[in-house]
């Protein structure tokens, strides 16, 4: 019985830690984009930093250096 009255106030200083670290987060923003995050990850923006076959292709034949010849 006597490490109750332990507890209970550790906890309640605890819970009021979370309360203070809860308004503090709201008050600078956590919250305000909930869906941006979750829609941003959808998009297919990473194709410009890929490499792709054909742009080496395209970059010999834009320097002229292996372009093939048409009779």
């Amino acid at each position: 019985m006597d490490v109750i009255y332990s507890l209970i106030p550790g906890m309640m200083f605890f819970g009021l830690i979370f309360l203070v670290v809860l308004i503090w987060a709201v008050k600078k923003g956590q919250y305000e984009d909930m869906e941006g995050n979750a829609n941003r990850i959808l998009l297919d923006d990473d194709e410009d930093m890929m490499d792709h076959p054909n742009d080496a292709k395209r970059s010999e034949a834009d320097k002229g250096e292996s372009a093939p010849k048409q009779p």
